[in-house]
């Protein structure tokens, strides 16, 4: 597991968006996610809310890609790794009571993917665009 830079990991957490692409049979799918957190073991985490093609995705095909950006500095990341699917435990109950909080029990948390970084890339303006962290 590649260990997310402390830069890194300030964008993610000021963000309210993260986008996340997966692929299978050669089809890319991406999607914005508001329910996330970067986990204490330094795993990100997302709730599954309306996840029917990532969920059947990850679960064809682990590789997975994590995009963030500050749109006034143009500072980005991209964290690529593997991903996992959890229906139950600990990390699924805590995304249930948040997104049930969150949205006054509008909507409902089915499970969460956790990805496992293993490659970081910046992908904000200027001669770092593109480098390996």
């Amino acid at each position: 597991m590649k260990t997310i830079p402390e830069t890194v990991q300030k964008l993610l957490g000021e963000q309210s968006i993260w986008y996340i692409a997966t692929c299978r049979d050669h089809t890319p799918n991406a999607v914005p996610v508001a329910f996330k957190q970067i986990l204490p073991d330094g795993r990100l985490a997302v709730a599954d809310v309306f996840m029917q093609v990532t969920k059947a995705n990850v679960e064809a095909n682990d590789k997975i890609a994590v995009s963030a950006c500050d749109a006034s500095t143009m500072e980005g990341y991209q964290v690529k790794g593997t991903a996992e699917y959890l229906s139950g435990g600990p990390i699924v109950d805590q995304f249930k009571a948040v997104v049930e909080e969150a949205t006054k029990g509008g909507l409902h948390a089915k499970g969460v993917v956790v990805i496992t970084p293993e490659v970081i890339i910046s992908t904000g303006v200027g001669p770092d665009n593109n480098k390996q962290l």
